[in-house]
């Protein structure tokens, strides 16, 4: 039988373009089973979702806390959970690792931008090698590339440091915020699975799929809708 970080990599093999993995994005156990319940295959929490969920702005949660949850949402499920642990909360790669295998997760995202700057695409590719060495192949590396958020948007430097990365060990690159019509360009010159951001009111994804991704994800955009929804119910119960 396959373990679940098996089951979770072999999901981003061998997909046909029109059918990209999708992966809900869980704030906690309650949510985690109701995405499980619906019969998706695995689950990537979103550390702003989570954030949000433990009364933190996103990028505040300490470390400790963000892992605990994580934990109870691998707890909640039988599928796969991989989380987003930001930038690796200064952790050292072996120290990082044990963390996250101790959550019970089985990848993670990594993100290659601090206070919202660019880090230097080696020494960052440098670190992520670290983390694959000690991880070898008990989770599933998925490097965020953060030229669209944070740099100057263009596209071939976005495929440049997703080289490196991809090098390095990485299992999977997420261009967070790469507009649709540079998705083919990024397929092109991206080896390997393409995590693609998606907005529960923009692009489906199937059609993402066929622009080139390989696996879509929310960020935290299903937590804040649901928020929503329960403040509309609180609206209504005054």
């Amino acid at each position: 039988m396959l373990s679940h970080a098996e089951r979770f990599r072999a999901l981003h093999h061998g997909r046909l373009p029109d059918d990209p993995v999708v992966l809900p994005g869980p704030w906690d156990a309650a949510s985690a089973r109701v995405f499980a319940d619906a019969g998706f295959p695995a689950l990537a929490t979103p550390s702003a979702g989570v954030a949000a969920s433990l009364g933190y702005a996103d990028g505040q949660t300490p470390a400790a806390e963000m892992f605990a949850a994580v934990a109870r949402i691998v707890r909640a499920v039988d599928i796969p959970v991989s989380a987003d642990v930001e930038g690796g909360y200064g952790l050292a790669p072996k120290e990082l690792v044990e963390r996250l295998l101790e959550a019970g997760a089985v990848g993670c995202n990594l993100e290659d931008s601090e206070a919202g700057v660019l880090k230097d695409a080696a020494r960052h590719a440098d670190w992520l090698a670290e983390v694959r060495a000690a991880a070898a192949d008990l989770l599933f590396v998925n490097a965020r590339v953060d030229v669209f958020e944070y740099g100057d948007g263009n596209p071939e430097r976005a495929i440049e440091r997703a080289a490196l990365y991809v090098d390095a060990g990485a299992d999977c690159v997420y261009p967070i915020g790469a507009p649709t019509g540079v998705l083919p360009l990024l397929r092109s010159g991206t080896r390997g699975p393409l995590n693609v951001f998606a907005r529960l009111d923009g692009t489906p994804a199937a059609e993402l799929g066929e622009l080139g991704a390989t696996r879509v994800t929310f960020g935290p955009g299903l937590q804040r809708r649901a928020a929503e929804a329960l403040g509309d119910i609180a609206a209504g119960l005054r």
